[in-house]
């Protein structure tokens, strides 16, 4: 039993080391524009069950239970980490191609290779063709490309693209289309603020800004991490202490197995 109070006392320490890991991941992304927190989750472990001294005399002679079962639990386990997609705050650049977005969705980009991924960081870039870019390069999707005469553009919060020409003239260009997910928590992260659909999060569904289910486009914002850090450093003191406790049943499970062979003697 020593034994198994030593594994159970190592998953815990184990599952707080990734929970610290979790948390100083959001730390670390408190200023990453469009931030979304991640929340470690956690499973108890397989059971054992121990008879009773009682049920254990009720059994002699008999195949059936009749008596109370202890069950000892085995530890615990890092199931999995979710998502917390709550909007981040929108800050104001005064950069025309910063959008942030008020209420749900997603761009949706097209990555180098071909596949699509999905971004709430709205810091788009003009790359050297006039095409609409994110600040790696990927291609805003439906595509959008400004011609050399554009001199400023206008976008509303539906989406609207609104250009000015050289010659004083202006006109609508394109319409921004927003992607939403029936399972946001069930995307997959890829880093580069970016996601990937999965079965979990289920198809894409198109929209345009400000219609229902989407949120509005803000031109001249971006949003900022969804992280909490008072919120994060109350987590982090209680992991720490956690991990600290776990530490300390394996000292008194040691403890006590030395008893124990001190009493043999």
């Amino acid at each position: 039993m020593a034994t198994k109070s030593l594994r159970s006392a190592a998953t815990g320490m184990y599952a707080q080391q990734i929970n610290i890991q979790v948390i100083s991941n959001n730390i670390a992304n408190i200023n990453t524009t469009g931030f979304k927190k991640n929340k470690a989750e956690f499973q108890d472990l397989m059971y054992q069950e121990i008879p009773t001294s009682s049920q254990a005399r009720t059994n002699i002679g008999s195949s059936q239970s009749t008596g109370d079962v202890l069950q000892v639990g085995s530890g615990v386990k890092a199931s999995s980490t979710q998502k917390i997609f709550k909007q981040g705050d929108l800050q104001p650049t005064n950069n025309s191609l910063d959008l942030g977005i008020q209420g749900e969705g997603f761009f949706q980009v097209r990555k180098s290779d071909g596949t699509y991924a999905y971004t709430r960081d709205g810091s788009f870039k003009i790359s050297g063709e006039g095409r609409v870019v994110t600040a790696s390069g990927y291609l805003l999707e439906p595509e959008i490309t400004l011609g050399d005469d554009v001199l400023g553009i206008n976008i509303g919060r539906d989406g609207t693209i609104e250009v000015q020409t050289v010659g004083g003239n202006s006109y609508v260009l394109d319409n921004i289309q927003l992607v939403r997910f029936m399972n946001t928590g069930g995307l997959k992260a890829l880093g580069d603020n970016l996601y990937a659909e999965t079965e979990s999060s289920g198809p894409p569904m198109f929209g345009s800004a400000g219609a229902d289910g989407y949120g509005e486009v803000h031109q001249g914002y971006l949003e900022s991490s969804n992280v909490d850090i008072v919120e994060e450093m109350i987590a982090m003191i209680t992991a720490q202490r956690a991990y600290e406790i776990n530490s300390k049943t394996v000292k008194t499970v040691e403890e006590m197995m030395t008893i124990t062979n001190n009493l043999k003697r």
